[in-house]
């Protein structure tokens, strides 16, 4: 998933297709004086639906397409036929696709499982035909119904990356090194901030075969909650992250401080994020020897676990995918 290729946020026009209109007949043949209303009612309008593809990871291929419609419904007709209905669309999104109206900014819903469909514009009903306000006080009716106009509007799709783990810390931590070394994923490093543009995923295969999702998200700055530096951008998709690894350099200034601040931008953008679980990953620590490593276990929160490790020289990286893995599944 190249940072060219991916694409979280999306700006669409959708139009359902308007009901077809009901047939106002009356039924004719040889020897049939005066055939009674057979008019058929008219088809439903297409709906636009949004349906989960765990295949997708980005909303690129939504980037141009700009206006979506479904087909009309067809109008009703002698006999009691009735018209065809419109054509539903059906538009794959990647799990954790949020769907709002644009203007409003209104929250309508969500897709998070493979093959969920939801109906984000509904087609128009069609309208009854003649035959359908026949009654014995009204025998031969002369009218029916229009079919009722499908809807548009403006919509954004939203997408939140659903993943296991989240790794959290400041631009050039070593989260995209970490992911690199656990994963198969190649997210671009280098030794600058900011680094990383775009959120990676990687598959972390544990013992006994067994895996789970990790994401990358670019570095969080303090006042990120409020727009700074990728601000915004990033910080929602933190949101579907299972549990947060929190990364935080050895030769950092204070590791204790600068948990803190990550943990107050979370706080502010979303107080639901710190019941999340945590753990602390001091990276780097090839730097450190003994003595240093003890005196930095003093000053790291209590109530929070914590691993030394270290990417480059492969350093406590196994035990930090049995602490995750056990984590998950605690």
């Amino acid at each position: 998933m190249s940072s060219s290729n991916f694409v979280d946020f999306v700006r669409v026009f959708c139009a359902s297709g308007n009901g077809g209109k009901g047939s106002t007949h009356l039924h004719r043949e040889k020897f049939v004086a005066k055939g009674g209303p057979d008019g058929g009612n008219g088809g439903h309008g297409g709906h636009i639906i949004l349906r989960g593809n765990s295949q997708y990871w980005t909303l690129i291929h939504l980037r141009y397409r700009k206006h979506i419609r479904a087909t009309h419904g067809g109008a009703g007709s002698g006999a009691l036929c009735t018209g065809a209905d419109g054509e539903n669309i059906i538009v794959d999104v990647p799990l954790g696709t949020v769907a709002k109206v644009a203007d409003t900014g209104e929250y309508l819903f969500e897709i998070t499982k493979e093959g969920e469909e939801k109906i984000l514009v509904k087609g128009g009903r069609g309208g009854m035909g003649n035959a359908f306000f026949k009654s014995a006080t009204h025998q031969t009716p002369r009218f029916s119904q229009p079919g009722e106009p499908g809807e548009e509007n403006w919509f954004i799709l939203e997408l939140k990356l659903l993943a296991d783990v989240g790794l959290v810390g400041f631009p050039n931590a070593g989260k995209s090194t970490l992911l690199s070394v656990m994963s198969s994923a190649r997210p671009k490093i280098a030794d600058y901030a900011f680094t990383t543009l775009e959120p990676s995923l990687g598959i972390v295969e544990c013992r006994d075969q067994k895996s789970f999702v990790m994401a990358d998200i670019p570095g969080i700055i303090e006042g990120a909650h409020s727009g700074k530096g990728l601000g915004l951008r990033f910080l929602k998709h933190i949101e579907r992250n299972s549990m947060l690894l929190f990364l935080i350099p050895a030769d950092a200034k204070s590791i204790k401080d600068e948990y803190k601040i990550l943990l107050n931008e979370l706080k502010q953008y979303n107080p639901e994020l710190l019941t999340k679980d945590r753990i602390l990953a001091i990276s780097k620590s090839d730097l450190l020897d003994d003595e240093l490593e003890k005196e930095i276990k003093k000053t790291l929160p209590r109530k929070v676990p914590h691993i030394f490790i270290s990417s480059v020289a492969n350093k406590g990286l196994t035990q930090l995918k049995d602490l995750l893995w056990d984590t998950l599944n605690s």
